[in-house]
């Protein structure tokens, strides 16, 4: 210890077992955020994974696929690569139209915990409410 500091006079132990781990500007995500879009070699090995399971059935290793999926990767020409790579595109705009959706959402301030397009917010109480209001109608 420096500064003549003895280890009984420094942080006790618990002490420094209650803060491990945590720092302090450490952000906590946001479980309704869009996920990323896959790339196009990812796209590949979506169908390259399948293929080579059934081709090895005995393989349990996940770092043979990988290795076997980059090789062939690696090997591939353009033009071979050319429909993950649309496919690669199109979840790309995807997902940019999701951001933006998502980051209107915050920037008007409305909570995305309780997101309007699922169906569990939707209480069944309001749902009870609307039927019995058409049961109503139908009655006429």
């Amino acid at each position: 210890m420096k500064g003549g500091e003895t280890k009984s006079q420094g942080k006790s132990t618990d002490d420094r077992l209650k803060t491990r781990g945590k720092k302090a500007g450490k952000k906590v995500k946001d479980p309704n955020k869009p996920k990323r879009p896959p790339s196009a070699f990812f796209v590949f090995l979506e169908g390259f994974r399948k293929e080579f399971n059934l081709a090895n059935p005995d393989n349990k290793s996940v770092g043979a696929v990988g290795k076997a999926a980059g090789a062939k990767w690696k090997s591939m020409t353009d033009e071979d690569k050319a429909p993950y790579v649309a496919k690669a595109e199109t979840k790309k705009t995807e997902y940019t139209k999701t951001m933006q959706k998502y980051n209107m959402k915050l920037a008007n301030g409305t909570s995305t915990a309780g997101d309007d397009d699922s169906d569990k917010s939707k209480s069944e109480v309001n749902d009870e409410a609307e039927g019995a209001s058409e049961e109503e109608e139908d009655d006429d």
